[in-house]
């Protein structure tokens, strides 16, 4: 009874798997007696997971942003526009975290940088966290050298009202900015502040509160970010925007994967060691 509820269960996933890849014209191939297979879906699937985005392609297939530009996957901006990220250390409330990820997503945050532990829960990000990409570091001083010596990043941002802060509206940016904001409760620590080169703070104008969410002050520094850049907006449909092609993830839920130039440098060294063991006999 089990293993049949299971085979009815797969039988209609499989079904709407075809259903959708029929509606957008991504038919997998069917097999000579013309069913389709259950491998053949998970390929016409993988062919229809092409990068998001609001330009065209190109004859060569290059997804191409709405300036002509050739796309960000996971922006759609043109890949040579200026680059924000956002840092996520020491935040505890899980809804923050979502939130922050869907906000990532909406304002064309390049990536979502967790620091410590790989893994993450995005409650509350209504499934935004699909688009967003995140990276990991082991440490503060990890995210810093590797955010400015492997992604261009020239300036790290603390979100924070301390002196020394200026208003988010006076745009201190550079071209590849990176913002950290600190815990709900407690604000940045000294370790978070010491990677910075500088902080902004949003200013409020009325008496009912000490400081903004951590989430909300998040999004309007992205916000801020986004307009300074010059951004192109997103299509819209209605009254929504336009939502990108679900990806197919590759990775456990909630855990980041490896960074692949990591794991090409690993590879590397250990070839290295080998062929220093075969020359040593």
């Amino acid at each position: 009874g089990a293993r049949a509820g299971g085979d009815v269960a797969r039988t209609r996933r499989i079904a709407r798997e075809r259903i959708a890849r029929s509606e957008r014209g991504m038919d997998p191939p069917a097999s000579p007696d013309g069913t389709v297979r259950e491998g053949d879906v998970a390929e016409g699937a993988r062919a229809a997971a092409a990068p998001p985005t609001d330009g065209d392609d190109d004859d060569d297939g290059t997804a191409r942003a709405p300036d002509g530009g050739e796309a960000c996957e996971w922006t759609g901006q043109s890949s040579g526009a200026p680059r924000c990220y956002f840092l996520v250390h020491n935040i505890a409330k899980k809804h923050n975290v979502g939130t922050i990820a869907r906000c990532a997503t909406a304002f064309g945050v390049r990536s979502v940088v967790l620091i410590g532990a790989k893994s993450y829960n995005t409650f509350g990000c209504k499934g935004s966290s699909n688009h967003v990409d995140f990276v990991h570091y082991p440490t503060l001083a990890d995210a810093r050298v590797g955010l400015m010596e492997r992604q261009g990043v020239t300036k790290i941002l603390g979100v924070e009202i301390c002196d020394g802060a200026v208003p988010i509206e006076t745009h201190p940016f550079d071209r590849c900015t990176a913002f950290i904001a600190g815990n709900e409760g407690d604000g940045l620590t000294a370790q978070q502040k010491a990677i910075c080169d500088g902080f902004v703070y949003v200013r409020q104008h009325g008496p009912g509160t000490a400081s903004l969410n951590v989430a909300v002050a998040s999004a309007l520094c992205m916000h801020h970010f986004a307009l300074w850049a010059g951004y192109e907006e997103r299509a819209r449909e209605g009254e929504k925007y336009v939502v990108g092609e679900r990806r197919i993830r590759v990775n456990k839920r909630g855990v980041v994967g490896e960074d692949p130039d990591e794991v090409r440098r690993r590879r590397a060294a250990a070839r290295e060691a080998a062929a220093r063991d075969v020359d040593g006999d």
